[in-house]
């Protein structure tokens, strides 16, 4: 195997383990919007944890996150919660940057 050979299989197993971690993030992320948006939401309990599951799972309806976002978003709507899509998009932000810190973490 050449020096080049390893290279490229050194940077294909990076970006294997940058999409596992983008995955995993991802996903964590939601499930930590769920949690935040269920306490919006007014639920707690296993509501809350039945909820952030509902988010969790939206986000396989289409790529992207905007289906995660429009959940979210529509649930707001329906019980007439003032955020506004800046302030939910930028608390998607926030949790994904929380999201990676605690995976990098190992929490």
């Amino acid at each position: 195997m050449t020096t080049f050979d390893k290279r490229e299989e050194g940077f294909e197993k990076k970006f294997a383990l940058d999409e596992e971690l983008l995955f995993k993030a991802g996903a964590r992320r939601n499930k930590l919007l769920g949690l935040w948006a269920a306490e919006k939401l007014g639920l707690y309990g296993a509501e809350a944890e039945a909820y952030a599951k509902s988010v969790v799972m939206a986000d396989f309806a289409e790529a992207g996150d905007e289906d995660v976002f429009r959940k979210v978003r529509d649930d707001f709507n329906v019980k007439s919660i003032a955020l506004t899509d800046q302030q939910i998009r930028a608390t998607m932000d926030e949790l994904m940057a929380k999201a990676v810190e605690q995976i990098k973490a190992g929490v």
